[in-house]
């Protein structure tokens, strides 16, 4: 079975209507299993989603209303609850020390983020076969992990 495993990219396309979003459900629709996450991702989803709305209450031309966050929330809370979204526990210290290795090897070179490394190791660690990202960067970082970047 394939062990599919999502940025934030991903998961903001998936729950709300974005320029990638048909991407995004196309390959969901094609998916042979759930799609899993860990705690930090659903967190940095999250919190991405109540940083919108922040941004929307500050000025209505940015982000988006707390009506759309909610659901959003909803919809994902849904999909975990019927089993489309699975929960994976993980070795965060594990994926720490593998996110430091992937950090000396490439971010000199490439420009990473921290969270997108650290989904990447999370990816490995969990012994994910395909890692969902529309981050260019992100995409390069997991193929030199060894993951398959479909998207």
């Amino acid at each position: 079975m394939s062990l599919h495993y999502p940025d934030t990219s991903f998961l903001c396309s998936s729950y709300r209507t974005q320029e990638h979003s048909p991407s995004a459900d196309a390959y969901r629709e094609n998916m042979d299993g759930p799609l899993y996450f860990t705690s930090l991702l659903e967190f940095e989803l999250r919190q991405a989603i109540e940083l919108q709305v922040w941004l929307h209450l500050n000025d209505r031309t940015k982000g988006y209303s707390r009506g759309e966050a909610d659901r959003m929330i909803a919809d994902w809370e849904s999909d975990v609850a019927s089993g489309l979204n699975r929960l994976l526990p993980f070795d965060m210290d594990a994926v720490l020390r593998l996110s430091l290795v992937y950090s000396q090897q490439r971010t000199a070179h490439g420009g990473h983020r921290t969270l997108d490394i650290f989904h990447v190791a999370t990816a490995i660690h969990l012994q994910a076969t395909h890692f969902l990202t529309f981050d260019e960067r992100q995409r390069k970082l997991a193929r030199h992990a060894g993951l398959e970047v479909p998207l």
